[in-house]
């Protein structure tokens, strides 16, 4: 029995994995609060707890439920599409016109405010359609098939989230020589803005 659990662990953190590792808004996100060493204790923690809530939904079944109102998951499209693009054109002007200290520094790391970052993250998060579709969706219907070992599964890819959102957020500052240039910053916002638009008009056109 405990042989099957610890494999069913390591089976959902293999899953959670390869599901989360992809480049899209939410990484690129915590990539650049990890850079710039600003509010990376609370974007990883509400990065990771939101995960792990999602994936216990959908371990618990939630996903056949939701199945059941696409037009729910039309809306959170829309609304997800839209502000990836806002925050996509945000990216884009800082490269066009980057703000002074824009470079790695005490300025830099400074900027913002930290309620405007958990704020930005919990957008992020829970106005992405995709979290939806792979951790609720996917990963409670690759669970289902564990059975009794589903919440195991579940632990696993919880677990995987917790420690690529730790090693993304905290593992970014090793960066900070190259991004000492406010030109290497705008090559990132400049990353951060292709992405965020893309993936917006992408969910605009699905929705």
């Amino acid at each position: 029995m405990t042989h099957g659990i610890i494999a069913a662990a390591l089976a959902g953190f293999g899953t959670g994995l390869s599901l989360i590792v992809a480049i899209g808004a939410q990484n690129a996100f915590v990539l650049r609060q990890g850079v710039r060493r600003h509010a990376v204790l609370a974007v990883v923690a509400i990065c990771a707890v939101s995960d792990a809530a999602l994936i216990a939904l959908g371990v618990a079944g939630v996903g056949a439920f939701v199945t059941a109102w696409p037009a729910a998951l039309t809306a959170v499209a829309i609304a997800g599409g839209t502000f990836l693009i806002a925050y996509g054109f945000l990216a884009a002007r800082r490269v066009l016109r980057p703000a002074p200290g824009s470079a790695l520094g005490t300025e830099g790391a400074a900027a913002g405010s930290r309620r405007g970052a958990v704020l930005a993250c919990l957008a992020m998060t829970w106005l992405n359609p995709h979290v939806y579709l792979d951790t609720v969706l996917l990963l409670g219907s690759l669970a289902a098939d564990r059975g009794d070992l589903r919440w195991a599964f579940g632990i696993g890819a919880g677990l995987a989230s917790l420690i690529w959102f730790a090693t993304l957020g905290y593992g970014a500052r090793l960066l900070s020589g190259v991004l000492a240039r406010p030109s290497a910053w705008r090559v990132l916002d400049g990353l951060v803005a292709a992405t965020m638009v893309t993936m917006g008009g992408t969910l605009l056109a699905r929705a």
